[in-house]
């Protein structure tokens, strides 16, 4: 396995499936980082760039269908739906919420790999880029570092998940409700204007007239890059 393999995050509540689907898709080729549950791989996404969510619809608290409809309105990383449900309703309301795929249990895993492998073929044209570039600043997704000028910026924990939110969700208004969901800030909405500005002390030529991190007013906030 190399470091440019595609990285799946692997999603469901039964340890015995999630242990074997990152097994067997480590097996063949795939870099996996799993999660029990939503709350879980919303920790993950916050800091790590994936290429592919694999997620079970049926699990304790936020459902799959309730955590792709919202990762949908912030990132457009491929999502394949795993659930016991087959029923042609069930598989429309995966697709409705932005699934891009659906597989029923059970399934045999090398269709799983072969789905996988035909999702990231059509994302592959659309992909973001991995670094963002914001003037003399380069944020690198996958990496959660900032640099200008080649060196290494400090971010906190708090400042890198935002900017890593941000970046995924480039050219797109996101409300503050929804970057304090995503980033897992603690605090309320005003933690998320807090972070903004200390960002934009580290990213703007001039942070008093904000060029990259913009707010819209009554949305939320929008990052352009260059």
């Amino acid at each position: 396995m190399t470091a440019d393999a595609p990285h799946v995050l692997v999603v469901d509540d039964d340890t015995r499936l999630r242990e074997l689907l990152r097994r067997y898709l480590s097996e063949n080729g795939f870099r996996v980082t799993t999660a029990a549950d939503a709350a879980e791989a919303r920790t993950h996404l916050a800091g790590l760039v994936f290429d592919l969510i694999v997620l079970d619809v049926m699990m304790p608290g936020e459902s799959g269908l309730a955590l792709t409809r919202s990762l949908r309105r912030i990132d457009s990383v491929p999502i394949l739906l795993l659930t016991a449900m087959g029923e042609p309703a069930d598989r429309i309301a995966g697709l409705e919420r932005g699934a891009d795929d659906y597989l029923a249990k059970p399934f045999e895993p090398r269709e799983l790999v072969l789905r996988i492998d035909a999702i990231l073929r059509r994302a592959e044209a659309g992909r973001p880029p991995t670094e963002v570039r914001l003037g003399e600043a380069i944020f690198d997704r996958a990496r959660g570092e900032l640099r200008r000028a080649g060196l290494a910026l400090r971010l906190t924990s708090a400042e890198t998940a935002l900017l890593s939110v941000l970046a995924r969700s480039a050219n797109l208004v996101v409300s503050r409700e929804d970057l304090r969901a995503e980033a897992r800030l603690s605090g309320g909405l005003r933690t998320v204007d807090v972070q903004v500005t200390r960002l934009r002390r580290k990213i703007e030529p001039d942070p008093r007239e904000p060029r990259y991190l913009q707010t819209v007013r009554g949305q939320g906030y929008v990052l352009r890059p260059d």
